[in-house]
């Protein structure tokens, strides 16, 4: 299968399976901010004004890929650096945690204040509608989850892969994703993410489970300025 649509994931996912949730300004489209900050784009030269009129939706964004032109009305807040990691087998390993679909308003809640107090910043009120989210519960607790984010036609990419801080080094992320990566090949789908390139932790998990390095992918965050 070709992968050059990896190289704009976020472009092509708003093109094709989640046309749905997209804010399409023609050469650069967004996905509507209540699920999530993220954007893409063909031509760089025509980004301006789309990104102007996302401005007045919300108040920081991300832009996938190359870096867009822009109007003083934003300004680039961070670059985020990741690798792309695709995983082209199933993983064949025995997942013996109890691992439920989070899919009732309490777990939704719950996904949301996790990924909030672990990874702030990346995830909104209805992300956890662009796709299928799983998680590990203790006492009543959602402690690990991982889910699916954004879709292209045959890949989906793998997100929110993370654990409570008081309950790391138990092999919950692991089991999380070869159970979600499994449902991603079960609807014939190829499983992919990103991570930073500094999160060398992660990387070495991922590589150990069968996913490669396809190419480095910048995440450009944007903060709106206050004159807005």
């Amino acid at each position: 299968m070709k992968t050059d649509k990896l190289d704009n994931p976020a472009w092509y996912s708003l093109s094709e399976t989640h046309r749905e949730f997209a804010v399409d300004y023609q050469d650069i489209k967004f996905y509507h901010p209540d699920y999530c900050p993220f954007g893409g784009f063909i031509n760089s030269y025509e980004t301006k004004t789309g990104i102007d009129k996302y401005a007045s939706l919300t108040d920081n964004f991300y832009v996938v890929g190359d870096k867009p032109k822009f109007n003083d009305k934003v300004r680039l807040n961070n670059e985020l650096v990741c690798n792309q990691m695709v995983l082209h087998e199933r993983i064949h390993m025995e997942v013996a945690e109890n691992i439920i679909e989070l899919h009732t308003k309490i777990h939704k809640a719950d996904l949301l204040a996790l990924v909030n107090l672990v990874q702030p910043g990346y995830f909104r009120d209805r992300t956890s509608d662009l796709g299928n989210y799983y998680g590990i519960y203790r006492e009543n607790k959602l402690i690990a989850v991982t889910g699916e984010r954004m879709k292209i036609n045959g890949y989906t990419e793998l997100s929110a892969i993370l654990t409570h801080p008081a309950h790391t080094g138990k092999g919950y992320a692991k089991q999380l994703i070869t159970y979600a990566s499994n449902k991603v090949f079960n609807q014939d789908q190829i499983p992919f993410l990103h991570v930073a390139n500094t999160n060398i932790g992660a990387i070495g998990l991922y590589e150990k489970l069968g996913f490669c390095t396809r190419r480095k992918m910048n995440f450009w965050h944007f903060v709106v300025n206050d004159n807005r």
